[in-house]
């Protein structure tokens, strides 16, 4: 509150605001912990994952203890958060986010941050949120490379300040994603801790400045950082050409309209994820009954998820029917153990 042009009507100005982070890995863990500490009034933190070994050189909130017992990211980050700042609300949602749930998990949002690891998700991202007018918060980081770029939407007003300019969306800049395969991820590549960290606490502040309603300092421009290799550039979009954009000039959201990617491997985890065709409701304590009765005598439920061993392969089934086979990243292979076991 003693920081210059901030005081105390910004501090009672963020815990009425409401910040919805996408992903909780190596960046959303940082973002998340960092408007936790600075007040933020709402924080909805949304994940498909859970923790594994593999997350702790990077990703902040966790320990080895969530990695053992297998927590949901969501939940786990929730947990810690809310032992850090018990006067603001943390919803934890345990979701693959796509076309058919992103309007819903993102509404009310005053600013969306992007905390994913794969190019699908971010431009569905892009796609909400010029459609509604939510500032999003981009973020990028693999290898020792990272970037990240601040889209505000054409909205006559925003958190009640007036925004005299809006900035480039993220079609504009990438009219398409890579094809697959192109670039690297962090199977291929890894991922430098203190390089997620750069970029997130970049996604921070910027986060903190549109809740602030200080669009006149945010970054119109898309930063690219390697710390490693000690490179760092800037590019200016204030005067970009945005008349062929495809989203936020000719209002096209194909990614948005587009149906939800059912079969997906995961980034990083040796593992298949796989949504249920149409909406479901799983009763998780029966079907680990179910299972054990057939002889898989290691499947347990909790209030999250239901967890045991089949094929090879472990299996993790969410309520909504969502399920993560992991032991493999071959999609035939991890649909036909999802179809066997959980169904069509």
């Amino acid at each position: 509150m003693i920081l210059p042009g901030f005081g105390v009507e910004s501090q009672r100005r963020l815990l009425g605001t409401h910040a919805v982070l996408v992903g909780c890995g190596a960046l959303g863990t940082v973002v998340a912990d960092a408007l936790a500490r600075a007040g933020v009034g709402r924080l909805t933190i949304v994940d498909r994952d859970l923790v594994e070994f593999t997350n702790l050189q990077r990703q902040v909130l966790f320990e080895e203890q969530d990695a053992r017992d297998a927590l949901p990211k969501a939940e786990a980050a929730a947990a810690r958060l809310g032992r850090i700042n018990t006067q603001i609300a943390i919803t934890p949602v345990i979701a693959d986010i796509n076309a058919r749930n992103v309007a819903r998990i993102c509404d009310g949002a005053d600013v969306v941050v992007d905390g994913t690891d794969n190019f699908q998700t971010r431009y569905l991202l892009n796609d909400v949120c010029v459609k509604h007018g939510w500032p999003l918060v981009y973020g990028g980081v693999v290898g020792t490379t990272g970037m990240t770029m601040t889209i505000v939407p054409s909205r006559e007003r925003q958190l009640g300040a007036d925004v005299g300019t809006t900035t480039p969306c993220l079609r504009c800049l990438f009219p398409e994603p890579p094809p697959p395969g192109s670039s690297p991820t962090c199977d291929t590549a890894g991922v430098l801790g203190p390089m997620a960290g750069v970029v997130a606490s970049i996604q921070a502040a910027e986060a903190l400045k549109v809740l602030l309603g200080r669009f006149d300092l945010l970054r119109a421009s898309l930063g690219q950082f390697d710390i490693w290799n000690n490179h760092r550039s800037t590019i200016d979009l204030t005067a970009f050409d945005r008349t062929n954009c495809i989203c936020c000039t000719h209002r096209r959201f194909e990614f948005l309209n587009a149906p939800a990617v059912e079969t997906a491997a995961l980034c990083g985890s040796d593992s298949v994820q796989i949504l249920a065709s149409s909406p479901t409701s799983i009763n998780l304590a029966e079907f680990a009954k179910k299972m054990n009765r057939a002889g898989h005598n290691d499947f347990v439920a909790t209030r999250f998820m239901v967890r045991g061993r089949v094929d090879d392969h472990a299996l993790t089934l969410f309520a909504d029917g969502r399920a993560i086979v992991k032991g493999t990243t071959d999609l035939a292979r991890a649909r036909s153990v999802y179809a066997r076991y959980v169904g069509a």
